[in-house]
């Protein structure tokens, strides 16, 4: 049920949603939001509630903290084993499950695992303990990333010999390109993520809304703008067309901002990569280059990441792929609560399933 009571563009919003109504072809259709503060946004306001019958919205792989695979989790809670490692993140990665406990476990159990809001405060922590070995988390899509290259640049240049980053961080498109490419769940269009296109561009959605002549618009996060894209969307479906909108053009340009993509291209390369759930996706990841290798964690510290199953019953990995709503799990609710997760969607903030349970299953 929707609840704008009190919201400033309630009446745009209400104006949104009868033009959605007028506007829509009938039938079913699905379609994807790629962001995680969308998935939460769209829970909060209750936006489901206002939409034709037959029109779908479906959470896609765009909580960065749901995709990081168990691999990760755990070489970080070994690293966290050597007496003079300090393992710092981010609050969201805390509670995630890996396959020998969460990082909130390890620190309650003594570890020196730190929780920080910039990547720049584990630099200052660094120059300042330099008997500890300092093993940053580096989780996200291309909104983090740059602020990530950022600092290995930076670490480089101080000649800090005790800084180490555990690089999972993964690109928006070739999970995009994988969700099309599997066909599993029809998508009729994208709702694309906001912060992201700040830093690519809404161009770049291009050849993928070419090559399988899906419709996608570009959103920003006030129920207005993602309302906004729906109505766009849902007007190209109508008319069969397949274009890429952009509705969030007050911050996302048609090339994003290029010198953040020339530092994380100058720092970073594409390889294959693991995402929790779905499996291993083409040049999705991205590694430190070889001219970095002396601050790659894995290096450093001699490990792989080794690929472990998923807890018996959880369905993250289709919740994400968009085949189910994340109430159809048979542990929704039940088992998997935030209080005590057993998948990454019940964990971090922009999980979808952590989303329904505060706002939709009430």
């Amino acid at each position: 049920m929707s609840d704008l009571s009190g919201f400033r563009d309630s009446d745009r919003v209400k104006g949104l949603a009868k033009r959605i109504h007028e506007i829509y072809p009938g039938g079913e259709h699905k379609l994807m939001e790629v962001c995680g503060t969308h998935t939460m946004a769209i829970a909060r306001y209750g936006l489901r509630s206002l939409l034709p019958e037959g029109l779908v919205l479906l959470s896609g792989p765009g909580c960065p903290v749901c995709v990081t695979p168990s691999a990760v989790i755990d070489a970080a809670v070994k690293i966290s084993e050597q007496p003079d490692a300090a393992v710092v993140t981010f609050g969201d990665m805390m509670s995630v499950p890996g396959s020998h406990g969460s990082l909130e476990l390890r620190k309650s159990e003594g570890a020196d695992i730190r929780v920080l809001y910039s990547v720049y405060d584990m630099l200052e922590m660094a120059q300042n303990e330099t008997e500890k070995q300092f093993v940053f988390i580096s989780v996200g899509f291309e909104t983090t990333t740059p602020g990530t290259a950022l600092a290995v640049l930076e670490t480089k240049k101080r000649g800090l010999g005790n800084v180490y980053f555990l690089a999972a961080n993964r690109l928006v498109i070739p999970a995009m390109d994988m969700l099309m490419r599997a066909e599993e769940v029809r998508i009729g269009g994208f709702i694309c993520p906001g912060h992201v296109s700040v830093i690519i561009g809404s161009d770049a959605y291009r050849e993928l809304s070419d090559q399988y002549r899906v419709p996608c618009a570009v959103a920003g996060f006030e129920p207005v703008d993602i309302l906004l894209a729906i109505s766009d969307l849902v007007q190209q479906i109508g008319e069969e067309r397949s274009e890429v909108s952009n509705c969030y053009s007050r911050a996302v340009t048609l090339k994003g901002n290029t010198e953040a993509q020339r530092v994380t291209d100058l720092v970073f390369e594409r390889v294959e990569a693991e995402w929790r759930g779905i499996g291993r996706i083409p040049s999705s990841g991205l590694a430190l280059r070889p001219e970095f290798r002396e601050f790659d964690a894995l290096h450093r510290f001699e490990l792989e990441l080794v690929p472990v199953a998923e807890p018996p019953g959880c369905r993250c990995g289709d919740v994400l792929k968009g085949l189910l709503l994340p109430p159809q799990c048979g542990l929704f609710g039940k088992r998997c609560t935030p209080q005590h997760p057993v998948g990454p969607c019940m964990v971090s903030s922009e999980g979808s399933c952590s989303a329904y349970f505060k706002y939709e299953c009430t």
